[in-house]
């Protein structure tokens, strides 16, 4: 007598493609949804950035971590406030820590001397990290803002 296994085998390699192929990872994981909001200018190759991350929820997070992009290199030496570092020649990481539901975090105050004195410069701005929570909504954790040497504050 023979017995046919496929259906098991089947099933079970469904659940795995499912979930692998849900956005955010595991399964049963906690759904938050970050976004960041805030203020930048530029002045003669000085970048003044007020950054305010917020969850809008459902769930807290328990850390979280915003990077900037820079489409002009930051010059090598100079000081980020506690939390912030280098993580490439024009990415930066700043560390938002745990975010309740429905909580803003502190601000994030960076001031960044970019190298020469550009016209104009690109900073993106995305979630690095967010303590493994699934964000459904990822569009308003994505920020592209252009700014110009105007000394202009440009919100996002």
């Amino acid at each position: 007598m023979r017995r046919m296994r496929v259906p098991v085998v089947g099933a079970a390699a469904v659940g795995v493609v499912l979930a692998v192929a849900l956005p955010g990872g595991a399964v049963g994981a906690p759904e938050a949804d970050l976004a960041y909001h805030g203020v930048v200018s530029m002045v003669g190759g000085r970048v003044d950035l007020r950054l305010t991350p917020r969850n809008h929820g459902p769930s807290a997070v328990p850390d979280a971590t915003v990077r900037l992009r820079w489409s002009v290199a930051p010059v090598n030496r100079q000081s980020l406030p506690a939390g912030c570092v280098r993580s490439g020649a024009r990415v930066m990481l700043c560390r938002v820590g745990a975010l309740a539901a429905k909580a803003v975090a502190r601000q994030i105050r960076l001031r960044v001397r970019l190298r020469g004195a550009p016209a104009e410069v690109r900073v993106e701005i995305d979630t690095a990290w967010n303590g493994g929570a699934v964000d459904r909504h990822r569009h308003n954790d994505r920020e592209r803002v252009l700014v110009l040497a105007t000394g202009d504050e440009y919100s996002f």
